[in-house]
């Protein structure tokens, strides 16, 4: 081997990406700090659900969200085409499954912006790939606000987000990191800073097997 020691028959493999999870209540802010994340990890890829609600102001179909019919996504479901799928608000949300396998085994990391119904079944099917990081608001008062300010739900919706938050918050043990965003500057802060300790993880590495098999046959 040459002096550098890597250019043997295994030099520094291709990493295993990672399921990154954010779960959070709704206007706690996780949609903002993953999109941010993303911006500043080129190597990160958002993973696009799928729903059968109505696109908000300003969202794109194939951007935002994949928007289906509910006959087509029942279809999908029949068809095992979803990761995770769930009923919110009676409406149908799923993640697709090829875009984020075929990221993993490129070595790119996927974040995922879902509940904590979602990230329970995405750890119980990956638990080596998936990293659960749960987003705490500073107050549920101020996350009222922020759900007002949106100007986008009736009051009714609201009161509904607002005890959907509370069933959220209760999940709050199941994550493996807690980020709470009372500054978005520090919270973006720390959860890159858990994006990039899991990549270090022997199990992300499994091209160090056969290094390490190489490496011990030196004399």
């Amino acid at each position: 081997m040459s002096g550098d020691g890597l250019s043997g028959p295994v030099f520094r493999g291709r990493r295993r990406g990672l399921m990154f999870v954010l779960s959070s209540p709704s206007g706690a802010g996780k949609t903002t700090l993953s999109k941010r994340l993303i911006a500043l990890n080129p190597d990160v890829v958002l993973s696009i659900s799928a729903t059968t609600r109505k696109p908000r102001p300003g969202e794109v179909d194939g951007q935002d969200y994949f928007f289906l019919s509910e006959k087509a996504f029942k279809q999908k479901i029949e068809a095992g085409e979803f990761y995770e799928w769930a009923k919110v608000f009676d409406h149908y949300y799923g993640t697709p499954k090829g875009p984020i396998e075929e990221a993993l085994d490129e070595g790119r990391d996927v974040v995922f912006d879902i509940d904590w119904q979602g990230a329970r079944v995405l750890a119980e099917a990956a638990p080596d790939d998936c990293v659960r990081v749960f987003i705490l608001p500073p107050s549920l008062a101020l996350l009222r606000e922020r759900l007002t300010k949106r100007k986008q739900d009736s009051e009714e919706i609201i009161r509904g987000r607002m005890q959907r938050a509370k069933d959220e918050i209760e999940h709050w043990q199941e994550y493996d990191y807690v980020v709470l965003n009372d500054d978005f500057s520090r919270a973006l802060e720390k959860m890159s800073e858990i994006l990039h300790a899991e990549r270090l993880k022997r199990v992300r590495h499994p091209w160090l097997e056969g290094f390490v098999e190489e490496l011990m046959k030196e004399e």
